[in-house]
Formats: structure tokens, sequence, C-alpha cells
């Protein structure tokens, strides 16, 4: 993903880097670089920010997605994620 991407795509969950940071499991510095093009993310994070994008083309999971985070953290808030992006039987 592009550094302009990730900016749009962190912009679009109305997060700063420190919470982009916390959502992504890493330091806001980190998303600071991934921004700025100083360091590309790592294959885990690439993934994870694709699955982000997906998510992102719906308003409610945005506003799911940065509640979650911000009331009980990440691994919370990648579950909502997984739970609305993997189709139901």
């Amino acid at each position: 993903m592009k550094p302009a991407e990730i900016r749009t795509l962190r912009e679009s969950f109305g997060m700063n880097q420190t919470e982009f940071g916390q959502l992504m499991n890493v330091h806001w510095t980190t998303v600071s670089g991934w921004e700025r093009d100083v360091t590309p993310p790592s294959a885990y994070h690439e993934q994870m920010l694709q699955q982000f994008k997906k998510a992102a083309k719906l308003k409610e999971n945005t506003d799911i997605i940065k509640g979650a985070l911000i009331g009980a953290g990440a691994l919370v808030a990648l579950a909502i994620l997984l739970e609305h992006l993997i189709p139901k039987k």
C-alpha cells in the first residue's frame, strides 16, 4: 500500500497516528514512517492494512473499529473486524 493510501485509510477511521499505531500494534512513529515513505509496512502489517481498507468501505465498520479500539483495545477491534469481514454461512 502506498504511503498516501495509508494516511487516507487512517484518516477514514478518524484516527491520529497514535491510535492507528495501537490498532496496528506499532508505535506512532512507525505509522509516520509508513506515511512518509521512510519505511514500508512489514508483510504482516501490509495484510492488516489491506483488510482494514476493505472494512473502511463501509462507514459503520470505521465507527465500530474505532469505538472498540478506544473502549477495549486492538485485539477486540481486530476480532470485530474479522467478524464483519468473514461471510456468514
